[in-house]
């Protein structure tokens, strides 16, 4: 009995579906399975696990990790990719073969050749498709993809007049056209994107090359490379930025964008002198998780409702703030996506531009030539905007002008350095903005910090020492009474501490998300700061109208199992 018959006879499908989807694997020569699966009929698994009984062959799930190369070689890479089967594991002459099509004849006839010719026996178990595509990257990994280059380079450059060393621009230009170089810069790029990385550094040390990506707010070493390689890497990096290849002694910005994993990467380029030479950091710009939606940037209901609010409303200035690197902009561009209607002109100034959106007019600033925020604005005014979005405050003259654009009808959206939400008001005010104009301009401020998500598939639910109860139990006693209300804590009640699996490559967390506390400007808060700004008033109007704070935030975040007290902690400590 065919899988499409089986999924009949489970009602997950009617007999004319299935007829339907017969009908298209004979006509698309595809398999089974993968109609199903590309269709959404069911889950990977369950379909895997239904064939699996068919076939009588186990279903096996492998962590790619747990796969040495040298046992992976035991299948080439092009018989793997062409009959859908791969090496898992060695025990003596056994070899355990992964195979997501068992069924196949041909298939069979490859193994058993390999076999023969490797003398060893073989234990077949079923994989699923994804399982296999996570092996099959196992081939290629950053150090032997990198080392292969490496080897390549070194063995075009014999015998010709170039160096691997090039002492003049001429010679490092016609090094960075050589394919390995390329190929190595290529690979690094790779690496960061599928290893979801937010940076890359390549930073010369005194004895060798050094390569780092950044991962979940950590910087983490994945190799080394030979320091003679340091020229030429750069050079072809600088290539790509359009940057001064001959210029080491200043630092210098770039940008540029490059095809991987099928979709097109923008990636900003930052070069800097050291003692020791030029060291680069490359931001990964990925719309795939740059972009993204409130409820992934960990936005909950309460605050969700009052962000709602304020960007209804056709004017008025919309503050992000927090330190660098704690994610304003990306909150920017999700209320910015929230906006991007076609009746709606927004138009942005940035330094620099860091995604770009269809149907919003960016511009980039350039202060070398005096195009700076407070210029920007002056001349935003004139392209009939409705909505104008400043990367950030700086400084008297950008704030200003901000305040101003949202008092002549414009909804506008910045960021500002402070610590807190409350920290905003004495901030513009420091800045040389007139206490009687905030009030009618400020309408929502949102003070933001990272913290680490917990992998979903892994954590572990425990009871919570008794310090850690008393002072989430103490946080709890502070939280505002209209959240107060609405809080239900059981007793006894658990948190989530990580533990590491395969899919977060063993770390216990997968992602980042921020503890947000969000203030809206109401009449009570307007009325404070025009008699005498005083932030703890402020504090106490805005506990009384709801607000949480970001600790308050996390602790809600910890009890939901999204992230650990420990990470709260780290980020949301009053100071």
């Amino acid at each position: 009995m065919s899988l499409l018959q089986q999924l009949v006879e489970q009602k997950i499908l009617d007999k004319d579906q299935a007829r339907s989807f017969e009908f298209e694997v004979k006509e698309s020569g595809k398999k089974e399975e993968e109609i199903i699966l590309e269709k959404g009929i069911t889950s990977e698994f369950f379909l895997f696990s239904l064939k699996s009984k068919n076939l009588g062959i186990s279903l096996k799930e492998v962590a790619p990790e747990k796969v040495p190369l040298e046992v992976l070689k035991l299948i080439p890479e092009k018989t793997a990719k062409y009959y859908k089967m791969i090496s898992l594991a060695r025990e003596e002459q056994i070899l355990e073969v992964g195979m997501v099509y068992p069924e196949d004849l041909k298939a069979q006839e490859a193994i058993k050749f390999l076999a023969r010719q490797g003398n060893f026996s073989y234990k077949v178990f079923l994989i699923t498709p994804s399982t296999f595509a996570k092996l099959l990257k196992q081939y290629r990994t950053l150090k032997k993809e990198v080392s292969k280059a490496l080897k390549e380079l070194e063995t075009e450059l014999k015998g010709k007049a170039l160096k691997f060393e090039p002492r003049t621009t001429a010679e490092l230009q016609r090094l960075t056209e050589e394919a390995p170089i390329t190929k190595i810069v290529a690979v690094l790029l790779k690496h960061a994107v599928e290893g979801r990385a937010s940076d890359l550094h390549i930073e010369p040390t005194k004895e060798k090359l050094r390569v780092r990506f950044r991962s979940l707010g950590a910087l983490h070493s994945s190799i080394f490379l030979p320091l003679k390689a340091h020229s030429a890497i750069l050079a072809r990096i600088k290539i790509l930025a359009n940057l001064k290849i001959d210029e080491t002694r200043i630092p210098q910005d770039g940008r540029f964008s490059a095809k991987i994993e099928k979709r097109f990467i923008d990636f900003r380029v930052s070069t800097f002198p050291t003692t020791l030479g030029e060291k680069v950091a490359i931001r990964v710009l990925d719309p795939f998780t740059g972009l993204k939606t409130f409820e992934k940037l960990g936005v909950d209901k309460t605050n969700l409702k009052l962000i709602e609010e304020a960007i209804k409303k056709p004017y008025g200035l919309i503050l992000a703030t927090g330190p660098t690197g704690c994610g304003k902009t990306t909150t920017l561009y999700a209320i910015l996506q929230i906006l991007n209607k076609e009746r709606i002109n927004i138009v942005t100034l940035e330094d620099p531009v860091e995604y770009f959106i269809e149907g919003i007019n960016q511009s980039q600033i350039k202060p070398e030539i005096g195009y700076d925020f407070a210029m920007g604005l002056r001349h935003i005014i004139r392209q009939d905007p409705d909505i104008i979005m400043v990367g950030e405050i700086r400084d008297n003259q950008t704030a200003s002008l901000a305040i101003h654009a949202a008092l002549t009808g414009h909804l506008v959206l910045s960021t500002l350095h402070t610590s807190n939400a409350l920290g905003v008001i004495p901030r513009l005010i420091d800045m040389g903005i007139q206490p009687y104009l905030i009030p009618p301009t400020l309408s929502v401020v949102i003070a933001q910090r990272l913290v680490r998500r917990l992998c979903d598939n892994c954590k572990e639910k425990i009871k919570p020492k008794k310090e850690i109860k008393d002072l989430i139990l103490k946080e709890i006693a502070k939280f505002p009474d209209l959240i107060k209300k609405e809080l239900k804590i059981p007793e006894p009640f658990y948190i989530y501490q990580p533990k590491g699996c395969k899919k977060c490559n063993n770390q216990g967390f997968t992602e980042r998300i921020a503890l947000f506390e969000v203030l809206l400007i109401t009449e009570d808060i307007s009325d404070i700061i025009l008699k005498k700004v005083s932030e703890k008033e402020i504090a106490q109007q805005a506990s009384k109208q709801g607000m949480i704070t970001m600790k308050q935030d996390g602790i809600l975040k910890v009890l939901g199992g999204i992230t650990t007290i420990e990470e709260v902690i780290r980020v949301a400590e009053e100071k």
